[in-house]
């Protein structure tokens, strides 16, 4: 068909279908809505939509809110704010030592964050709230203090009778002492001071004073501790004074009358003696130890191996001459007899030489046993009198710990008492110190203008809140609605093919005036396909139309197709009559059969006489015998190719009619006369007809009412017709107002323009 291959369709399960139409302009079911889009890319769009649809809703609960942000300032009393800064300065641990001059010091090295939280937590003490309060009592007097604030504006206009001024002192000093905030400034040693009142003065009077009495509290604190300090230290000081001179005088005592001679302050004169004895005889010891072994190796080794023998020299050099005699002697008599004159003469020579080496080993050998002997000698003396002198410190011994006892008694009595003195010579300069490590950085100033109520930023909460709110309230309304709104939706909650998507009449309202406006002959909207061709709503019935022939592309054809709806009003006899005319316009033999036998519509769409029909035909069971009018039952109507079977008189036997046994042949019979055949049968959830034409029919197409057809509704049609056996082809999405929805109406043709230049074209034929 060379018609169909200018129609390019989306695809079934997009239910979205393009089509070129005759001006060669492109019109979308969809009207630029993908209802196939990402899930997670779409979910922020999703809510936008629901918002821009519902915009003037949301807009007035923003204006709303910023209203009711204004309106709560207007009650409200000003408020001042006065604010101060402080540096809490680490105190200088040096100090006291007098290692420094300068009592604070400028870096926070040993400045721990849990003494400035300490001093932030005295700054909100009871306390010194008290004192600040005092000094403001003494330095405010009570005719200065007068009422302010909207409530005594409202009491005096009233003519309520004033608080007393002592009762609006206390009032306004509670207020300021309750807005008190004291926060550290970052990682400094920076705090810093705010509070409020209606009356600037008094914020700015209670800042300054707060930081003054801080810092004299501090200075108090300070004083009175070392002050104590200085007061104790000198009692006990005494006191150790005397002790300390006690203890001295009964050591010397007892050291005269034990006859005890010391030579420090720690050791005596016998303690001496014996520590330098047994160091003497420790070192004769070890060089007895050391003679011993060279007498000993001397006795029972050779001679000529002892070191001693070695290292002389004078020995080493005899022997050298004898070993040079010995060889000459050799060289002599490997030539000459001994009785040579010179062999003689050497060996004579090689005699003195050895008599002299053994001479000399001899007194070597006496050197080492005499060596031996001496230092033998000198350990038993120095034993001796180690034992002598060890016994006379056996007999101190008992005196030297007592004496001992004592001593360190003074020695610790002495120490205590230096320290002490050092005490109270430091407590003494910083009594006497008036320096404090606290300074205010930025004095307060009496603030001008109130920092609250902020009629700006209250107006611009409100109008934020007014926003949110109005967005949660317009999406969870949206959320609560059941009904299938926009396109997208009969697929995601139905799984079933979207076919295609009718738009409502209110987009084409400013062009064609009349598709809403019954006139003699026809109710404009349901021939729309018809009459106003070049309309958006007759294009997305033509995109329908495509979308169900290419559904059917990889299976058999169907050619008898039914129209049903879950509930009444959702607009399928409409969409029967408008793809009837679509079907017929693609020159088609189609059949319009009206199964609506209790409240037909399509005679009246059609404007026909409904005195016989399809009631008639059951009930006669007229004989199919090839005649396409079956008797002038089958009516063509004004648009070629398109024939009207109308349903006949009402009848209340419906039912029993339709589920004969002669309505499916006579549904075949019709396959062979018509190309299509599309029935229009009444609601299915509330009468069993379309479940009965359903099971006769080769597909089902289910209108859905974007707006009133709720998702429940559908879900138990489908169901139904699940558990009938029943296949339904797709949905079709009726009434769907694009700008309602959110999705954005876009149309891709002017059909007014090209409505009217097909008016004009006809007027020139004319």
């Amino acid at each position: 068909m060379e018609p169909n291959q200018a129609l390019i369709p989306i695809g079934r399960k997009s239910g979205q279908s393009l089509a070129r139409d005759q001006y060669g302009e492109v019109s979308s079911g969809t009207y630029g809505y993908d209802p196939n889009d990402d899930p997670q890319s779409s979910g922020f769009l999703e809510y936008w939509h629901i918002l821009c649809r519902h915009k003037y809703l949301w807009i007035l609960f923003a204006f709303a809110g910023a209203v009711a942000g204004l309106l709560i300032t207007i009650p409200e009393t000003p408020i001042y704010q006065a604010s101060a800064s402080i540096e809490i300065s680490s105190l200088n641990d040096n100090f006291l030592n007098l290692k420094q001059s300068s009592p604070v010091t400028d870096t926070d090295a040993s400045y721990e964050t849990s003494d400035l939280q300490t001093q932030i937590k005295i700054l909100q003490s009871q306390s010194l709230l008290e004192r600040v309060q005092n000094k403001l009592n003494a330095a405010m007097p009570l005719h200065a203090v007068e009422p302010g604030g909207h409530i005594a504006v409202w009491r005096k206009a009233l003519n309520l009778p004033q608080p007393s001024p002592e009762k609006e002192r206390t009032r306004e000093f509670t207020y300021t002492a309750n807005s008190l905030k004291v926060r550290a400034a970052g990682r400094t040693r920076i705090v810093e001071i705010t509070a409020d009142s209606p009356d600037p003065k008094i914020a700015a009077g209670f800042v300054n004073t707060l930081a003054n009495e801080f810092i004299e509290q501090n200075l108090e604190a300070r004083w009175k501790t070392t002050q104590k300090t200085s007061d104790w230290l000198s009692r006990q000081l005494e006191d150790m004074r005397f002790k300390l001179e006690r203890s001295e005088s009964s050591l010397q005592a007892y050291a005269r009358n034990s006859g005890l001679l010391i030579t420090d302050d720690k050791t005596s004169v016998s303690t001496d003696k014996l520590r330098q004895l047994q160091t003497e005889l420790s070192t004769a010891t070890a060089d007895r130890i050391t003679k011993q072994s060279r007498f000993e190796i001397a006795q029972s080794g050779p001679l000529d191996a002892l070191p001693d023998v070695l290292n002389d020299a004078p020995t080493r050099d005899t022997q050298n001459k004898i070993t040079d005699l010995k060889r000459q002697i050799a060289d002599l008599t490997a030539t000459y007899t001994p009785e040579y004159s010179k062999v003689k003469r050497l060996q004579a020579e090689l005699a003195t030489m050895q008599s002299a080496f053994d001479h000399d080993r001899g007194a070597i050998l006496r050197r080492i046993k005499n060596d031996y002997n001496e230092s033998l000698r000198r350990e038993k003396l120095l034993t001796a009198a180690y034992t002598v002198q060890a016994t006379q410190i056996a007999g101190e011994g008992e005196r030297s710990i007592q004496y001992s006892i004592l001593k360190r008694e003074a020695d610790s009595n002495r120490q205590i008492y230096e320290s002490m003195l050092q005490q109270l010579k430091e407590s003494t300069i910083a009594s006497a110190m008036r320096a404090s490590n606290i300074r205010v950085v930025d004095p307060p100033k009496i603030p001008a203008t109130p920092y609250k109520p902020n009629a700006k930023n209250s107006g611009s909460l409100g109008l934020l809140a007014g926003i949110f709110i109005g967005a949660a309230f317009i999406i969870l309304r949206e959320q609560m609605d059941r009904t299938i709104q926009k396109p997208g939706d009969a697929t995601f909650y139905l799984n079933l093919p979207e076919l295609g998507i009718i738009p409502s009449a209110k987009i084409d309202k400013e062009g064609h005036p009349e598709l809403v406006v019954s006139d003699s002959s026809y109710q404009m909207i349901e021939l729309v396909t018809w009459r106003h061709k070049p309309s958006a709503i007759a294009e997305s019935f033509r995109s329908t139309l495509f979308s169900i022939l290419f559904a059917a592309e990889n299976s058999v054809k169907p050619k008898v197709l039914m129209l049903t709806s879950a509930g009444p009003s959702e607009g399928k006899s409409t969409v029967a009559s408008n793809l009837a005319v679509a079907i017929a316009e693609v020159g088609q033999r189609i059949l319009l059969i009206d199964a609506d036998l209790r409240r037909p519509r399509q005679h009246e769409i059609f404007n026909m006489e409904n005195e016989s029909g399809l009631s008639n035909l059951l009930r006669r069971r007229t004989e199919l015998n090839g005649d396409i009018s079956l008797g002038g039952l089958i009516r063509e109507s004004a648009i070629p190719g398109l024939f009207v079977l109308t349903s006949g008189p009402p009848t209340s036997a419906a039912t029993n009619l339709l589920y004969s046994s002669y309505f499916p042949e006579f549904l075949n019979y019709l396959r062979d006369q018509f190309d299509v055949v599309l029935i229009d049968t009444p609601p299915m959830l509330q009468i069993p007809d379309a479940r009965i034409v359903g099971r006769s029919a080769d597909k089902v197409i289910m209108v859905i009412r974007a707006g009133q057809t709720t998702r429940d509704a559908a879900l138990a049609a489908r169901q139904r017709f699940s558990e009938d056996g029943t296949e339904i082809l797709g949905t079709i999405l009726n009434d769907w107002d694009p700008k309602s929805s959110g999705a954005g109406h876009h149309t891709y043709y002017d059909y007014r323009s090209a409505d009217r230049h097909a008016k004009h074209e006809e007027v020139s034929r004319s």
